[in-house]
C-alpha cells in the first residue's frame, strides 16, 4: 500500500498545486500524492500555464482545503509556504512534516512575461526539490 503525501501552502493555486503535479510525476510509484490549502484562493492560470510548457497536465486539479481531504491519514507533509507551516493543524502532527518555502508566485508583479518568468523560477525549484532532494528525506 502506497503512503499518503500531501503539499500544504495557503492558498492551493500554485506552489502547493505544482508540487503536487511533481510529486505525482517523480513519487507516484512510492506514493498517493495530494495538495491543500490552508484557504481555497482557486487555480491561477499562469501556474496552468508553466507547468504546461514543462508538460506536466494539472488543468484538471481544483483548489481544496484540508477539510476537503480529511478522511485521509498523511504520512508526510510537505509544507511549501511560510503561513501553512505556521498554521499546519495539529491533527497533522503524526505525519512527518517537511517544511521547504517557496516564493510565491501569484505576488508576481509587472508585465505578462516578467510574471511567466517568476513562476517558471518557482516552478523549476519544486522540480528540482522534488526530484533531487525530498525523494531522499521521505
Amino acid at each position: 500500500m502506497k503512503k499518503k503525501l500531501l503539499f500544504l501552502c495557503t492558498g492551493n493555486s500554485c506552489r502547493s498545486q505544482m508540487a503536487e503535479g511533481y510529486g505525482r510525476l517523480y513519487l507516484g510509484d512510492r506514493f498517493d500524492v495530494y495538495s491543500a490549502g490552508i484557504e481555497k484562493h482557486g487555480l491561477n492560470h499562469y501556474m496552468i500555464k508553466v507547468m504546461e510548457e514543462d508538460g506536466v497536465d494539472v488543468s484538471n486539479h481544483y483548489s481544496k482545503t484540508l477539510n476537503d481531504l480529511s478522511d485521509i491519514d498523511f504520512d508526510v507533509v510537505v509544507t511549501v509556504c511560510g503561513h501553512a507551516n505556521e498554521t499546519c493543524p495539529a491533527y497533522l502532527a503524526k505525519a512527518k512534516i517537511i517544511h521547504r518555502g517557496f516564493e510565491d508566485p501569484a505576488k508576481a508583479t509587472g508585465s505578462e512575461d516578467e510574471i511567466l518568468q517568476v513562476f517558471r523560477k518557482v516552478r523549476d525549484e519544486i522540480k528540482n526539490y522534488i526530484k533531487n532532494e525530498l525523494s531522499k528525506l521521505i
